[in-house]
């Protein structure tokens, strides 16, 4: 299933996908979970960097869906919709200020070269990889699925990583490297490595998720905000290792120059 089946659909009929999607683009239903159909099929190749979060929200498949329509009317190719659509949406919003701060603030703008990770939003996004888990939305109980229950615990949640998300893994190749976000993303990137589909020095795990909702994780990753006030909601020395990991595996990347 993808934006082959429906080009017609969505080019042809008027739809506001701001507060809903449409029937039409339903792909599963598994209990209290449903999983619609956004243009998030594009795979960068040439990517040297993967960031991947849990699965675009509604926001997000709203905007892929709208640039979507506007280039298949415009008469762009299926393929160029999807890619333009997939750059305008993935991690749109105040979470990609906090990625890209985030990023820069470990050093992962200086092993790709470049003087900031917004460059990957920008100029530089032949560089980068965005996708999901889960690559197409999925709602639970008509809201956004945050990760519970656990992806690979429920059937149409974990053939969405065993084949859409080892099939992008499997097309990049073993050189690629690979940033989770947050606990529940790098539950399933432990699940893909222990089938051998990836190596532990791709994997980037620990990063803090961008969310707004993590503002104080963020903050105290970031160095902006110091231990003593941290509420009992944030666990420092969890942050810390997590960092510590982070910077350990990016320097030997750098030393070895081998990404």
């Amino acid at each position: 299933m993808g934006l082959e089946q429906f080009s017609t659909l969505l080019s042809a009929t008027a739809y506001d996908f701001t507060n809903s999607l449409p029937a039409e683009l339903l792909l599963t239903s598994e209990g209290n979970l449903q999983t619609f159909y956004a243009p998030f099929d594009y795979i960068n190749t040439g990517a040297r960097i993967v960031i991947c979060g849990i699965t675009p929200g509604l926001q997000q498949a709203s905007r892929a869906l709208d640039e979507a329509c506007k280039q298949l009317r415009q008469g762009a190719s299926i393929e160029q919709a999807k890619e333009v659509a997939k750059a305008t949406a993935s991690f749109a919003g105040p979470m990609r200020n906090n990625l890209v701060n985030m990023l820069d603030h470990v050093g992962v703008h200086m092993l790709l070269g470049i003087d900031s990770c917004a460059r990957l939003f920008d100029t530089h996004r032949h560089l980068v990889h965005y996708t999901s888990a889960l690559r197409y939305p999925v709602f639970i109980d008509g809201q956004n699925y945050s990760g519970s229950p656990a992806i690979l615990s429920r059937s149409s949640l974990r053939r969405q990583v065993e084949t859409h998300l080892a099939e992008e893994i499997s097309v990049l190749g073993p050189k690629c490297m690979y940033i989770p976000l947050g606990p529940k993303v790098s539950e399933v990137f432990q699940h893909l490595q222990a089938t051998g589909l990836l190596k532990a020095e791709q994997i980037l795990d620990g990063l803090p998720h961008p969310s707004g909702a993590n503002a104080e994780r963020i903050s105290y990753f970031l160095g902006n905000k110091s231990r003593e006030k941290l509420s009992a909601k944030t666990n420092p020395a969890a942050l810390d290792s997590a960092k510590a990991r982070i910077l350990g595996k990016l320097a030997k990347l750098q030393k070895a120059d081998s990404f």
